[in-house]
């Protein structure tokens, strides 16, 4: 029997927890069955308690305490470990059924995607070829501020295809924050950003004050960290990334306002598509929809 779930991931601060936490709402109100993975060791607060949280398997706490590793080595190391103990997750996952929907908040370290298999190694047991049979797609986040300097912004699309291209499951990509965009980027000019090309950079206002700051200061000082990160090698190396995202042409990105529940339910619909959740459930009887309706007017 099939299982399904979503893989929620992305740099740190991109708002993955708010992410689930919306998700979860919203799959509630629509009386949606759905299973919490937690699999930030570090983590702390939640909104919903975690179904299944690491950090009663290793937390990153007493990692770095008992081992003397940084945060980033402690947060290797328990990855390894779970790797060594998957029955914790097994366990746990083996008795769902095919109505609950996965959900598996991450980590924010990226190089936990796109530089060591931990991850992949994670999604192979998960998946098809492993010994769950989860349905899983990818749900990538990045913050929508990042827009603003667009050298960041290709920067982070680079970091998601990277990521796109080691797990090998289906994916999708998500602008998080939309909100804290209101007012300071036309939406016209937000829209270029959903299927972002090379193009973006040819008129990106912050580089052009870069440049003109750079070559002021670098009258008096061509060696200054300004003049090098905003000069000709920086623009050319950022055009690079561009070029090699759009010869690509696999990123394109979702809007995602985690306030807004139409937002919300449209993520979730492009992740059911990707899952092809809908297809596997069973056809629902017209006086099961008539009760279902007249418990949500009595709630």
């Amino acid at each position: 029997m099939s299982k399904f779930g979503t893989l929620v991931m992305g740099p740190a601060g991109a708002g993955k927890t708010t992410f689930c936490t919306a998700l979860i709402n919203h799959l509630r109100l629509n009386k949606r069955s759905c299973f919490y993975i937690n699999l930030d060791p570090a983590a702390e607060d939640f909104a919903y308690e975690p179904d299944l949280d690491i950090k009663d398997l290793i937390s990153l706490e007493d990692v770095m305490e008992e081992m003397g590793l940084g945060p980033n080595g402690g947060l290797i190391y328990c990855f390894e470990f779970l790797l060594e103990n998957l029955d914790f997750l097994s366990e746990a996952i083996e008795p769902l059924s095919e109505e609950y929907l996965i959900i598996i908040d991450m980590p924010g370290q990226i190089e936990l995607y796109t530089h060591i298999p931990v991850v992949p190694t994670l999604t192979q047991h998960l998946t098809r070829g492993g010994a769950l049979n989860v349905n899983l797609c990818a749900a990538y986040l990045l913050e929508s501020t990042f827009v603003i300097d667009r050298a960041k912004f290709f920067a982070g699309t680079l970091s998601a295809m990277s990521a796109m291209l080691l797990l090998e499951i289906p994916h999708i990509n998500i602008l998080s924050k939309m909100s804290l965009l209101k007012g300071s980027v036309p939406k016209r000019e937000l829209r270029r950003f959903i299927d972002p090309d090379s193009s973006l950079l040819d008129d990106d206002p912050s580089t052009v004050d870069r440049t003109i700051a750079s070559s002021e200061e670098s009258e008096a000082d061509p060696l200054s960290t300004e003049s090098m990160m905003a000069g000709r090698s920086f623009k050319k190396l950022n055009q690079a990334v561009a070029r090699l995202i759009d010869d690509f042409s696999m990123v394109s990105f979702l809007q995602l306002d985690a306030q807004d529940e139409d937002s919300v339910g449209a993520i979730l619909s492009y992740i059911d598509d990707a899952i092809q959740y809908h297809e596997a459930q069973e056809p629902r009887e017209p006086n099961d929809e008539i009760q279902d309706w007249e418990d949500t007017a009595m709630s």
